[in-house]
């Protein structure tokens, strides 16, 4: 499955997981590294980089900026075949 295919279908089963949220997709040019999803919920946040796959390549600084983001809320990278335990994970981390 292509990436950008992947990411159209993952933001809105997030959407439907996580009602009310908004996801915002981040301008890679801006920030070199920068993860592709913010989703924004009530007052908490997540980043996710989204993958096409477990063994798709990783940009410089994609690791750091999953790193520094995950300390400050909640940042993975996600990709079909981790996306399930992601999802679980990001509406646990979003409850109240």
């Amino acid at each position: 499955m292509l990436e950008n295919r992947f990411k159209t279908k993952l933001i809105k089963e997030i959407e439907s997981l996580v009602p009310g949220c908004i996801v915002v997709h981040l301008d890679p040019n801006e920030i070199q590294g920068i993860p592709d999803l913010l989703v924004l919920y009530n007052n908490q946040w997540a980043a996710l980089e989204v993958k096409k796959n477990m063994n798709a390549s990783r940009q410089p600084n994609q690791e750091y900026y999953i790193y520094m983001m995950n300390q400050m809320s909640f940042a993975t990278f996600i990709y079909p075949e981790n996306k399930e335990e992601v999802l679980h994970e990001l509406q646990i981390a979003f409850r109240p």
